[in-house]
């Protein structure tokens, strides 16, 4: 009982180290992020591709008003796992930070600077008493200087790059596939491709063009993309992912 009560001294207050060296509710919320869907992230030599898990939990819900993929700036995508209006705030302030970089020094923001950014503005929050760390992590896709670049941040504050990663729900699964099929010189169809089996590896092997969300950044064109319901389902079509109407039903149910 009483390491029990010790342990909630210290879960109250957000700038108190335990005694092993531990923020309790950094560690919570962690946890919060791995309760939301899953979100990918693929990086290739033709660019960034983003792909997330938005199913919805009722047919009366408006599909479009689930957002799980956001535009930063015209070169920088951001995919979500976690608190939603966790993420909105964090993903306001990357746009703010590239409106910024662009008045002031005239050039797009690089990708690393901007999850930096980003990064050191979640750590204020594992210090400052009085408030709560973000329940949420993102992965952040683009091009710098004609590079692919991707990141994740973590409700920490830490900034990690990745070539290819998952946050969210089914992370640990997801990863294991990733790091099994991956290839750095694949192009961006294949990365779109790999991130859907990815995702399909955790939902039975069947996914609907409704129920996911991709978006890439190409190196060519250096432009945020989202794709179509229609391109998303030829994709699934041609991996053979594509689930059945009564499977999707049942989804919704």
């Amino acid at each position: 009982m009483q390491g029990q009560s010790q342990q909630q001294a210290y879960d109250r207050g957000i700038t108190i180290f335990s005694p092993d060296g531990r923020l309790y509710q950094v560690e919570y919320a962690r946890e919060a992020v791995k309760r939301g869907t899953a979100s990918i992230g693929v990086r290739t030599a033709d660019g960034v591709v983003l792909a997330v898990d938005k199913r919805v939990r009722s047919p009366l819900m408006e599909r479009s008003s689930v957002e799980k993929i956001h535009k930063a700036d015209d070169h920088i995508g951001i995919a979500s796992a976690g608190h939603v209006a966790d993420a909105r705030q964090l993903i306001d302030f990357a746009r703010r930070e590239a409106q910024v970089n662009e008045l002031r020094y005239g050039e797009p923001i690089g990708v690393e600077t901007l999850t930096k950014a980003v990064t050191d503005h979640i750590q204020q929050y594992t210090q400052v008493g009085g408030a709560r760390p973000f329940g949420v992590a993102l992965i952040i896709g683009g091009i710098a200087d004609g590079e692919p670049r991707l990141y994740e941040t973590d409700p920490s504050g830490t900034p990690y790059e990745w070539k290819a990663l998952a946050v969210g729900s089914d992370r640990g699964d997801i990863r294991e596939y990733l790091e099994e099929h991956y290839e750095a010189g694949m192009d961006l169809d294949a990365g779109v491709g790999l991130a859907l089996e990815a995702l399909a590896s955790v939902n039975n092997d069947e996914l609907s063009p409704e129920g996911i969300g991709v978006a890439t950044i190409s190196v060519e064109d250096e432009q945020f993309r989202k794709l179509s319901d229609e391109e998303t389902e030829e994709h699934l079509a041609e991996l053979d992912l594509l689930g059945s109407e009564d499977d999707e039903e049942e989804t919704e149910e």
